[in-house]
C-alpha cells in the first residue's frame, strides 16, 4: 500500500499586513506541490486583502491584535498547535517577539524590497523603500530574502536578487520591477530551504 502524498507535507504558514500579493503568489506556487503547502495566513489587520486573498484559495485565514502577539501568547500557542516548517513573513510590518523566534529558530523568514544592508530598517517598507532609492539616484536595487531576528532587517541574508534602475524609473515602475522579482523568486527560495530541511 503506497503512502499518501500528503503525509509528509511541509506546512508554511505566511504573515502579512496588506494586500497579500506574495502570500497569494505563494499559496498558489506550493498549491501545485506535493511537499509543501500553505496551512494558514496571519495578519495584524482585519481589513487586510490578504484575508480575503487567503479564504478564497481555501487556506486558513486568521487575524489578531497587538496583544495576542506580545502579551497572552495567543499567536505564539496557535504557531505550536500547527508546528509549520517554515514562518514567511510577506509584507508583515511587526516587528517578530522574542518568544516565537526562540521557539522557531532558523525557521523564519522574511523579503525585503532592497538590497539589505542598504535601505533596511523601521519605516522602510513598501513605497517608502522605492522613494528613498530614487531620490538617491542609486544605479540598481532589488530584493532580499533573510532569516528574521529580534531587529527590523538585520538577520542573515538568504538570497537577493537585483535589477538596475533608469533614469526614467519611478518609484512605482520599481515597485513593479520589484514585485517580479519577488513573485519569481521568493516562492523557489521557500521551496529550498524546505528541502534542505529534508536532508
Amino acid at each position: 500500500m503506497s503512502t499518501p502524498t500528503h503525509f509528509n507535507k511541509k506546512k508554511i504558514v505566511v504573515f502579512a499586513s496588506g494586500s497579500g500579493t506574495n502570500a497569494e503568489n505563494i499559496i498558489k506556487f506550493f498549491k501545485k506541490s506535493s511537499d509543501a503547502s500553505v496551512v494558514a495566513v496571519f495578519s495584524n489587520k482585519r481589513s487586510a486583502k490578504v484575508l480575503k486573498r487567503a479564504h478564497d484559495l481555501n487556506v486558513k485565514a486568521l487575524h489578531f491584535d497587538r496583544d495576542a502577539l506580545y502579551n497572552s501568547y495567543d499567536v505564539l500557542h496557535i504557531l505550536e498547535d500547527l508546528s509549520p516548517d517554515l514562518i514567511v513573513l510577506a509584507g508583515f510590518m511587526w516587528i517578530f517577539p522574542e518568544d516565537i523566534l526562540k521557539q522557531f529558530p532558523g525557521k523564519i523568514v522574511n523579503i525585503h524590497p532592497a538590497l539589505l544592508p542598504k535601505y533596511g530598517g523601521k519605516g522602510m517598507y513598501g513605497m517608502n523603500v522605492h522613494k528613498a532609492i530614487i531620490e538617491n539616484k542609486e544605479k540598481e536595487s532589488g530584493i532580499s530574502i533573510h532569516f528574521v531576528n529580534e531587529n527590523y532587517d538585520e538577520g542573515e541574508v538568504i538570497f537577493q536578487a537585483k535589477t538596475n534602475i533608469s533614469e526614467e524609473d519611478t518609484p512605482e515602475t520599481l515597485a513593479a520591477k520589484i514585485h517580479k522579482l519577488e513573485y519569481k523568486h521568493f516562492p523557489e527560495i521557500i521551496q529550498q530551504l524546505l528541502q534542505k530541511k529534508n536532508k
